[in-house]
């Protein structure tokens, strides 16, 4: 299974870069390949190429604010859950619960 995510946080420093670890780790857990853009206090960070979005079997948005360039998933609204950085953070395997 193929995940990609994008982190950002309010502030755009803690929670943002701790979800995206979180995100990684369990994946890895998982056995399942992921990448994470992280949207934080220095911009964008690690940006996902189009290829890795439409390959994706999953997309997270861990994000308590607007997300940048958000169009990119357009196409791919069917593939998006939507969760908090906080949710993320406390409990990991969210992403794969409905």
């Amino acid at each position: 299974m193929k995940i990609v995510a994008i982190t950002s946080c309010a502030t755009g420093i803690a929670h943002t870069y701790m979800a995206a670890e979180a995100i990684k780790k369990v994946c890895k857990q998982m056995g399942y390949e992921c990448k994470v853009e992280m949207q934080g206090a220095l911009g964008i960070e690690n940006k996902l190429k189009d290829k890795d979005i439409s390959e994706a079997d999953l997309i997270i948005f861990a994000n308590d604010v607007g997300i940048a360039k958000e169009e990119r998933f357009e196409a791919y609204r069917d593939k998006i859950k939507k969760l908090t950085p906080h949710a993320v953070i406390k409990d990991p395997n969210i992403i794969f619960k409905d």
